[in-house]
């Protein structure tokens, strides 16, 4: 009966523990009220049914999206999901913009379904050629290089400030500019570049902004799900100075979350719970010693 009790509660611990560890790990989804949210099975998005595109698009990245061989197909489409409000194809057809990614293809090569899905025309933006061919490639490659380091949250969209007029029949906004931030967990930095729809050859941590500059010119919240304080410290950093290798880490006093503290005390249970069940299933198990036979007195 112990053990039924000792093995029952051990799983619900274990239960319990990989419930909040995934919660706690949960997607840093932003908060933003105007829009419609579409989800993918790899990415999100919200769009904006004004301006024909995403306000913002969101996904994790990490050296596994990276290592697949999903062939390009270039197969953009009318998302399906918001097919009354997304743009067409033809809508930049002689336009004179590039169809620009905002969730890069590049980013979801890990299978063919995911790199299919970067083409919805709702993943699209209209930018200047040299743009995307240029800088913002540049941008996109940096994030990947340092994704293949470590683990990155990732927020792309665009600003519609100083818009440069719309295209197609379904009126297309060309937005006047492009964020985009991500946070790395394991070195607790957060970093945001905000770029001009136009080429440039200025270098790219001349971009570098802080978060509270993108939450501003977008009214979008980001990594709000982060404690409070740890938010603050890490959005006001500008990080200007980080080198292309990811440079160094923002220094700020982190304070694990109220998920981050039960884990760390039921793993400890677990884990004393396991090791008093096994010791004391092997001590059960070992053979008790005979006793000693009494000699048997002789009879006279």
């Amino acid at each position: 009966m112990k053990r039924i009790l000792h093995g029952r509660l051990i799983f619900g611990l274990l239960f319990l523990f990989l419930a909040l560890g995934s919660f706690a790990d949960g997607r840093y989804i932003p908060v933003y009220e105007d829009g419609i949210r579409v989800d993918y099975k790899y990415y999100c998005l919200g769009f904006n049914k004004e301006h024909k595109q995403a306000n913002w698009v969101y996904y994790e990245l990490g050296a596994a999206n990276l290592t697949g061989k999903a062939s390009r197909k270039n197969d953009f489409r009318v998302d399906p999901k918001i097919s009354r409000w997304s743009a067409t194809p033809d809508d930049y057809k002689r336009s004179g913009y590039d169809r620009g990614h905002l969730c890069p293809a590049a980013d979801m090569s890990f299978n063919a379904q995911a790199m299919s899905e970067t083409f919805y025309m709702s993943n699209m933006s209209p930018q200047v050629p040299m743009f995307n061919r240029g800088i913002w490639k540049e941008l996109e490659e940096h994030v990947r290089n340092r994704a293949r380091k470590e683990k990155l949250y990732v927020v792309t969209g665009p600003i519609f400030k100083s818009n440069k007029g719309t295209i197609g029949k379904g009126k297309v906004t060309v937005p006047g500019y492009y964020y985009k931030l991500f946070y790395s967990p394991s070195k607790q930095q957060m970093i945001a570049y905000v770029l001009p729809n136009e080429e440039s050859k200025r270098s790219l941590n001349s971009f570098a902004v802080p978060v509270d500059k993108v939450e501003k010119m977008t009214g979008i919240d980001f990594f709000s799900q982060l404690p409070d304080d740890l938010e603050r410290v890490l959005e006001a950093d500008t990080l200007s100075h980080v080198s292309r290798d990811g440079g160094q880490a923002s220094k700020s006093s982190y304070r694990p979350t109220r998920n981050q503290q039960i884990i760390a005390v039921v793993a400890v249970v677990v884990i004393f719970l396991v090791v008093h069940f096994l010791l004391k299933r092997r001590g059960g198990k070992k053979k008790k010693k005979k006793p000693a036979r009494k000699p048997v007195k002789k009879k006279k």
